[in-house]
C-alpha cells in the first residue's frame, strides 16, 4: 500500500490486534516486572506456543529482554515515540463507542476557523 513519505515513520512495532502488541503492551504497562512465557499465556490468553516465538521475535527486534525464564520490556526500546503508539492505541479503546465514534460526522457543522485566523492577521499587520 503507497503511503506519504513526508509523513511515514517505521516502526518495529508488531501490528495492532496480533499477539506480539498484546504481548508488548502488557509488559510496558508493567516495566519492572518480569514473566515467564506461561504467565504471559494465561495473563493474555494466548497459546502457550505462541509465547515463546513471539518473544523470540520481539526480542530480535531489541522491544524485549529475558533473563533465565523471565521476559520483560527492554527499556531502551520503550521510548516516547513507543509509548505515544501503545497510549494512543489505549486511549482509541477507552473512548470506543462514546459519542464521536459513533457519529462519525460530529465536525462536518464546525466554522471553518482558519479563514477568521487569515483575517486576524491581516488585521495585526
Amino acid at each position: 500500500m503507497p503511503v506519504d513519505f513526508e509523513s511515514y515513520y517505521p516502526t518495529d512495532l508488531p501490528d495492532e490486534n496480533t499477539n506480539g502488541r498484546r504481548i508488548l503492551e502488557f509488559l510496558a504497562t508493567h516495566p519492572d516486572t518480569g514473566y515467564r512465557a506461561g504467565e504471559l499465556a494465561a495473563e493474555l490468553d494466548i497459546p502457550r506456543g505462541s509465547v515463546g516465538t513471539t518473544l523470540s521475535r520481539l526480542e530480535s527486534r531489541g522491544l524485549v529482554r529475558h533473563k533465565g525464564e523471565y521476559w520483560a520490556i527492554n527499556p531502551e526500546a520503550y521510548d516516547a515515540h513507543t509509548a505515544s503508539l501503545i497510549g494512543l492505541q489505549t486511549v482509541a479503546e477507552q473512548f470506543d463507542g462514546d459519542y464521536y465514534d459513533r457519529n462519525p460526522d460530529w465536525d462536518a457543522d464546525l466554522p471553518d476557523l482558519s479563514a477568521q485566523e487569515e483575517a486576524d492577521s491581516v488585521e495585526d499587520e
